[in-house]
This record gives structure tokens, C-alpha cells and sequence, in this order.
């Protein structure tokens, strides 16, 4: 049985396993799997992250019923070591992108990346989603047009608009 632990301020797209694991009840529940995220919480243990969605959007009632049919398939598959909390959430106004198919589905919005090394001396953008071209995220930046390799990314959000 694989047990997945990340250091200490991680906030980083959970590994396959643990998410195809969490896939399968969450889209039979009716939800679309946004993303999975686990990190580590002080000394208090880890926070599974778990952000859900559906057309017309989510509440309280479908997080609740999502984290208690989650929660049976955790405690028996027990993939993750050590202490950690379930949090189901809607993926929020400031939407987290996991993968590349989210760059291209919210082209055109504007988001806000953090990368795992510097890019041109930054490692925060902040631009206009314009796709992808295979592996690599297309960000508009003023006049400039940054190719990041989807592997350099630590964290994109979408920002939202007022």
C-alpha cells in the first residue's frame, strides 16, 4: 500500500494514485474532480484537499456528502500516512488549475502562477491564460507571451474578475 507525504508548505497537485483513487466516487457521486491537493499543517499533520464542481455549482450539502463517502473509501484504502484532515471545497471565484486541459478550458481569464524556479529572475506571474502548446502554459504578460513548462508550475489560480 502506498503512503504519500509532502514537506512542509507543499501545496502541490496530489500524486496519480491518491487522485485516481479519490476520482472514482467523486464522478460517480455526479461531481467533476477539479483537483486534489495534500500539504503539510504545522505540526498538527497533513490537509487533503479535495475541490469539487458541477455544473450549476456546489454548497455545503454537496461537500458534506462527498467528504462522508470519501472519507469510508480513505479509512479503508488508508493511502495516506499519519494524521491528516479531509477538506471538501468548491474550487471558489480564484479556481485553482491542476492540469493543462484547465489552461486551456479558462483561456482568455486572467490567473496568477507561482513557479517552482525562476523564470526570467521571477518566479510569481500574474497575465492572461492562452492555452497551452502541448506541456507548455501560454501566459500573456502585457506584451509579452511566457512559455512555462507545466512542470515548472507550483500553483496557478484563476484571479477573479469584479
Amino acid at each position: 500500500m502506498a503512503h504519500f507525504l509532502f514537506a512542509a508548505g507543499d501545496m502541490r497537485k496530489a500524486p496519480e494514485g491518491l487522485q485516481a483513487l479519490i476520482r472514482r466516487p467523486v464522478e460517480a457521486m455526479g461531481y467533476e474532480l477539479v483537483g486534489v491537493g495534500l500539504f503539510r499543517k504545522g505540526h498538527a499533520g497533513q490537509v487533503l484537499r479535495v475541490y469539487i464542481d458541477r455544473e450549476g455549482g456546489i454548497d455545503l450539502d454537496d461537500c458534506s456528502a462527498v467528504s462522508h463517502q470519501l472519507s469510508g473509501v480513505l479509512d479503508v484504502e488508508d493511502p495516506i500516512a499519519g494524521h491528516y484532515d479531509l477538506e471538501v471545497s468548491s474550487p471558489g471565484l480564484d479556481r485553482p488549475l491542476f492540469e493543462p486541459a484547465h489552461f486551456e478550458r479558462f483561456k482568455g481569464r486572467k490567473a496568477h502562477l507561482r513557479l517552482t524556479a525562476p523564470l526570467q529572475g521571477r518566479r510569481k506571474l500574474d497575465g492572461i491564460l492562452a492555452g497551452t502548446d502541448g506541456d507548455t502554459v501560454l501566459l500573456e504578460e502585457g506584451e509579452a507571451l511566457h512559455r512555462i513548462p507545466f512542470e515548472q508550475i507550483d500553483t496557478a489560480r484563476l484571479v477573479a474578475d469584479f
